[in-house]
């Protein structure tokens, strides 16, 4: 690898830098000037659109498709429009690229649709070469070379401050040199929120981002691996190569809370894709007001899978065969139907496995078909109407309303959780009578209509919605800290997934719920994905060595089968000191961190996150709070419960202890919270330390 680097990315100039920065920064203001092009093209099209002839669908179609790329091209972030660029041999190898050079970046640049584009789309086939090619497989490729940026540029032509180039060559063998420039990317200051990871995007994270869309996978990934980041740029890269297929059926991606969500807020935009779902279970399942808040005993027997057949019971408990027959006037003809033979319905039906919705209708269909039967024998052959008639006759309309009625979810959970008789019946077998007695409410509400939902109860509701009739699906669900998710928020997943392909990120190291999965083909089997390919990535970008090590240590105690982490980063800063004074040593470890660059996060248990503010404030240190996470402050004090899938450069860390006992998988939770660093951890302790951390 020959290095053409600025001194800022800890390589040496070398002749002829300047020459290639100033024709490197021509072409980025060639490119400039052209995505100004595009967007005022778009911003055209839209109006010259309004007068299209053609039918009301056609019309509105493309004036749907023209106002999307508008905006998508309006909101493009302000930043550099490309990252690297592939210069191909003259040689077969090189196929249809043939000495071809190419400027890979995060959306297509042309100076004209029809033209040859300036910049490719980094998810078009021919960019992936970008990330596979390497030494001992070139691909054609002569020279991949990445581009160094001025931090946080907007890609203006002077920001352009380094380049390096790699010369893939067969008979030089393995090249293991680092490239300086990713590794200057990947350590640069965290400030404000998530980064895409397209410019230093792995060969192994790029398999799992292009992988196929009817390909479910699922991805155990190490603190700092980047599974996160692969989940966001696989949502794009699917949204890029099949749009016709996910504009109809949707993509949704699923986070664990708003903090988190407010965190990778912008790394769609950034790749070019802007109108995604991105909702936590809470949001998708919601259907009332919460009003009430269940126990945690009340919590775990909601959100475990149990709860799922004692549902199920308690919504076909109102089913019953018939006790007497059935008669239908029709003319001078009166049609009979007996019990046996309607019981033979009910049951045919209810062994088909339908939506209780559609099984009421298949009941009528087939009462309806034996009085055809008996008609057609008599008189001849009836017609659509004639059947349609009987169909909406009052006897079969008593029948459905007594062997098959209508149900509402809010009726079926209410009286579940209200009366006792259901309880048992529906229970039996599943909780026993003490858990039977804990699940009823304690003041039962005079309707359904008046009832006092909890958060556990829209996951109840959606689960009896879901069996009454399947909600409309997405094309594809991606989501993230999967190891969280209880059986029945993995079913409400599942229900949003039936028809489509999932990808599950998680860490079951990082597991913290008091649901949460010790295995993924457990976990897959309640996402009703249960053949997903189970992905390792065991190498941290993020995390340094020091750090992964120490982390390292809580593992052994968390009995979880997970492949050993560890860190391609030797920078780091790790500091674990025993304090007197816990408050004066909490400011005295966020000033040293105000020093340098960067994000600076205070991670406490959630009962001493106040006072942790209040101490830092009084010391005139601005902070800010967790709703407030992916602003650009320097300083944000967290509770250790929100901090999942979230990322500092500097953490201070106060009192693992009370983390460790604030919850009864304390030793996961203070896992997450020590691998939140990418620069430097400070761990304070004024008690003992947990012991897997004690050297």
């Amino acid at each position: 690898m020959t290095s053409h680097v600025q001194d800022k990315y800890g390589a040496q100039e070398t002749d002829g830098l300047d020459d290639e920065l100033t024709l490197e920064r021509a072409y980025v203001a060639m490119c400039g000037e052209a995505m100004t092009h595009q967007v005022d093209e778009a911003r055209q099209q839209v109006v010259a659109g309004e007068d299209v002839s053609g039918d009301g669908a056609s019309a509105e179609a493309l004036g749907r498709h023209l106002r999307t790329r508008a905006r998508q091209l309006a909101e493009e972030p302000d930043r550099p429009l490309f990252f690297g660029r592939l210069d191909f041999e003259d040689s077969d190898e090189a196929g249809d690229h043939r000495r071809q050079r190419y400027y890979i970046g995060r959306r297509r640049v042309s100076e004209h649709p029809a033209a040859p584009p300036l910049v490719i789309d980094w998810r078009a086939p021919v960019s992936r070469t970008y990330y596979q090619a390497g030494a001992l497989e070139p691909r054609g490729v002569a020279v991949r070379r990445r581009f160094g940026w001025a931090p946080w540029s907007h890609g203006a032509p002077e920001d352009l401050t380094g380049l390096e180039d790699e010369y893939l060559d067969r008979s030089r063998g393995r090249d293991d040199a680092a490239s300086t420039i990713v590794a200057a990317e990947i350590e640069r200051p965290r400030l404000g929120p998530m980064r895409d990871i397209v410019a230093t995007i792995q060969p192994e994270q790029d398999d799992l981002v292009r992988s196929e869309l009817n390909e479910s996978v699922c991805v155990q990934g190490a603190p700092g691996s980047g599974k996160t980041a692969v989940g966001l740029h696989r949502a794009a890269y699917l949204l890029y190569t099949f749009p016709e297929r996910l504009r109809r059926s949707g993509l949704l991606i699923i986070g664990p809370n708003r903090t988190f969500l407010r965190y990778i807020s912008e790394v769609l935009p950034s790749l070019g894709e802007i109108d995604i779902a991105q909702l936590t279970v809470e949001d998708v399942v919601a259907r009332h007001p919460v009003r009430r808040v269940d126990g945690p005993d009340v919590g775990i027997l909601k959100h475990s899978g149990g709860m799922a057949t004692v549902l199920e019971r308690a919504l076909y408990a109102r089913v019953r065969h018939p006790e007497e027959s059935i008669a239908v006037t029709d003319g001078s003809y009166r049609w009979r139907v007996g019990s046996w033979d309607l019981t033979q319905v009910i049951d045919e039906v209810r062994g088909m496995g339908v939506p209780y919705g559609a099984g009421r209708e298949h009941v009528r269909s087939r009462v309806v078909t034996l009085i055809q039967q008996q008609a057609e024998r008599r008189a001849g052959p009836k017609s659509l109407t004639w059947a349609r008639k009987i169909g909406r006759s009052k006897p079969i309309a008593t029948l459905l309303e007594t062997a098959w009625p209508v149900a509402r979810p809010e009726e079926v959970v209410a009286a579940l959780l209200s009366d006792p008789a259901v309880m048992g019946e529906a229970a039996d077998g599943v909780f026993d009578a003490a858990e039977q007695r804990a699940l009823l409410w304690a003041s039962p509400p005079r309707s359904d209509r008046s009832a006092a939902w909890s958060v556990e109860d829209m996951l109840l509701l959606d689960e009896v919605a879901g069996l009454m009739e399947r909600p409309e699906g997405f094309g594809h669900v991606v989501v993230d800290e999967a190891q969280d998710l209880s059986p029945m928020q993995c079913r409400a997943i599942a229900r949003r997934s039936a028809f489509g392909s999932i990808t599950v990120l998680g860490d079951l190291a990082q597991a913290t719920a008091p649901w949460s999965a010790r295995s993924w083909r457990e976990q897959l089997t309640y996402l009703g994905k249960e053949q997903a390919t189970v992905t390792p990535l065991t190498t941290g970008f993020r995390v340094p060595a020091a750090i992964m090590e120490l982390a390292n240590r809580l593992v052994g105690a968390l009995q979880v089968d997970v492949p050993p982490a560890r860190s391609l980063r030797h920078d780091g800063e790790l500091a674990v000191r025993a304090v007197d004074d816990l408050a004066a040593a909490t400011v005295s470890a966020v000033r040293a961190a105000l020093d340098r660059e960067g994000s600076v996060a205070v991670i406490a248990a959630d009962d001493a996150v106040a006072a942790t503010s209040a101490v830092l404030r009084e010391a005139g240190i601005g902070t800010a709070t967790a709703e407030e996470v992916g602003t650009a402050a320097r300083v944000t004090v967290l509770p250790a419960t929100v901090v999942k899938g979230l990322e500092y450069d500097h953490v201070v860390v106060v009192e693992p202890a009370a983390i460790v006992e604030s919850e009864p998988r304390g030793l996961h939770r203070l896992y997450v919270v020590v691998t939140r660093a990418v620069s430097r951890l400070d761990i304070l302790h004024a008690r003992p330390l947990p012991e897997p951390l004690v050297a």
